[in-house]
């Protein structure tokens, strides 16, 4: 084993991949996720969380990468965006780029919605498929 990071090895190129939701990986940090990822992965649903702006979570550029990837789709297909928090990264996003969304058919969902278990709650939404 060696201590060095790990290399990235490309991807096989390949037909997108269609799923009902998806994690946006790593807590939406710019880290692992680029427009290739929303190119070849293209769901219904996108689940953005992170909510600590020192480690740059949620990632403005992996926000853009979304309307970049979801831009070469070829197709119209509704799709929506639902952070687990509100921060001002995704409010600045959203405000900036609303008339691309609306281009894309991207729908950014606020919840104003709360659950309450047993000391502690939370924000939650309802998706249905």
């Amino acid at each position: 084993a060696s201590n060095s990071p790990k290399s990235s090895l490309p991807v096989p190129m390949g037909p997108p991949v269609y799923v009902d939701l998806a994690y946006i990986p790593n807590h939406c940090s710019g880290k692992n996720t680029d427009p290739e990822f929303f190119k070849r992965v293209r769901a219904s649903y996108y689940v953005v969380s992170g909510n600590d702006a020192a480690n740059g979570e949620p990632s403005r550029a992996v926000l853009d990468a979304l309307l970049e990837g979801k831009s070469q789709w070829g197709e119209n297909l509704q799709v929506t965006l639902i952070p687990t928090h509100d921060t001002e990264v995704t409010r600045e996003w959203y405000q900036q780029t609303h008339e691309k969304q609306q281009e894309l058919n991207i729908m950014v969902l606020a919840s104003s919605s709360t659950v309450v278990m047993q000391d502690e709650s939370f924000p939650a939404c309802k998706i249905e498929f």
